[in-house]
């Protein structure tokens, strides 16, 4: 950007570029024309609405204040205290004093104890219980990074792929809350720890969080390509490599999907999602192979998912009447009803969206309460005269750090 008090459209141009996003992209992400954005850029429309410019900065991942200086700063949300933490954990070289001034040696440390660990972790992000889950992760990382360069060797690559995990579950809790920097850094550092567990399928779970990540942070080319480069990397060995290995291919075709949803691309999107559907048979149910999920019931949530992005409101409606979401993680059930609202909200069916809405935030109200897009839907159900005398919707914006 130029020194010299840049404009709103001049800001926006900046930061939309810094993030890797087309005028088309954006505009898709925040539900507006390619016209639209460029008008923005060039000053030729101005963005009037405080909950238009609060879209955008929630999109681009700036506060409002930095596209607008005069905007208020309280139209901002604080970002969640267990989000900061997060990310200082995994800021330098988490093994370095260990590495510099080794310590005595302590009892050894075997791949079934780090195991056990982070399955553990797992659990408390599949609950999306993130404040509880982070000083775990944080202490979890250290431990294992220091453990993988002093155990024995015979213990050594079941360390890593515990470390691999648990630099995956760092990236899931990151997708959350978009941020890029720090997912794709635990994504790569996942791989990493993956590629020293001499374990294909696992290495190819890590490029799945990788694809996750930048499809969480609006990279659409980027996580095309990505989940598109692990999938044409697994399908030809995935039989070979077993159910584990599939599900994790299914995977990367429902990142696909979304993002052929996303870009407009009804014929990429049916095509990935046949695919996922053909493997989740092979699967089947009841599996959670690298804290996937995969299998039918995740194929079908995911259908909901693109039909909202699509803007086929009607469709998803229907299909999510016919979902069981018996065995699904508390994480994945509320984001399953978050495109319910988003459904209904297309539709105009407000009060069916907040019914929705708190029906997530009661199974998950972490991961609703800190969610971009959870809070860009509540703005928008905001809308209007009388909207703002709904309570409970001005409850759940009030939890969300909406202003109402």
């Amino acid at each position: 950007m130029t020194e010299a008090s840049p404009t709103l459209g001049e800001r926006v141009a900046y930061h939309r570029k810094r993030r890797g996003l087309s005028q088309v992209e954006l505009g898709r992400l925040i539900g507006r024309s390619e016209s639209w954005v460029s008008q923005v850029e060039r000053n030729a429309r101005k963005v009037d609405r405080m909950s238009v410019l609060e879209l955008l900065a929630d999109t681009l991942n700036v506060p409002v204040a930095e596209l607008s200086p005069g905007a208020p700063v309280e139209a901002v949300a604080d970002p969640a205290p267990w989000w900061s933490t997060l990310r200082l954990a995994v800021t330098g070289h988490p093994a370095l004093a260990a590495l510099i001034a080794p310590g005595p040696p302590g009892r050894s440390a075997t791949g079934s104890d780090a195991r056990a660990r982070v399955d553990g972790v797992w659990d408390l992000v599949h609950a999306s219980r993130y404040s509880e889950v982070v000083p775990t992760l944080a202490a979890l990382i250290i431990d294992l990074e220091q453990a993988v360069r002093s155990a024995p060797s015979g213990e050594r690559a079941g360390i890593a792929a515990a470390l691999a995990s648990a630099y995956q579950a760092v990236g899931a809790v990151f997708a959350k809350v978009d941020d890029l920097e720090a997912g794709w850094l635990t994504a790569d550092r996942a791989l990493f720890a993956a590629e020293r567990a001499d374990d294909p399928a696992l290495v190819a779970a890590g490029q799945y969080r990788l694809a996750q990540t930048l499809l969480s942070a609006g990279r659409l080319d980027q996580a095309r390509h990505a989940a598109t480069v692990g999938a044409d990397a697994l399908r030809p060995r995935s039989a070979d490599l077993g159910k584990p290995a599939t599900s994790v291919l299914g995977a990367l075709c429902l990142v696909r999907a979304v993002v052929a949803a996303r870009s407009g691309d009804r014929s990429g999107t049916r095509e990935a999602i046949g695919e996922a559907e053909r493997l989740a048979a092979t699967v089947g149910a009841g599996r959670n192979d690298f804290n996937t999920e995969f299998g039918p019931a995740n194929v079908a949530i995911h259908a909901v998912a693109v039909a909202v992005e699509l803007g086929d409101a009607g469709e998803a409606l229907e299909r999510a009447a016919d979902i069981d979401l018996d065995g699904l993680s508390p994480e994945r059930r509320a984001r399953f009803l978050i495109d319910v609202a988003r459904a209904n909200a297309q539709r105009r069916a407000r009060g069916e969206a907040v019914t929705a809405l708190l029906e997530a935030e009661r199974i998950a109200p972490e991961q609703i309460r800190d969610h971009p897009r959870v809070r860009v839907l509540v703005r928008d159900l905001l809308q209007g005269p009388d909207r703002r005398d709904d309570l409970e919707l001005r409850g759940l914006a009030d939890r969300c750090g909406v202003p109402v």
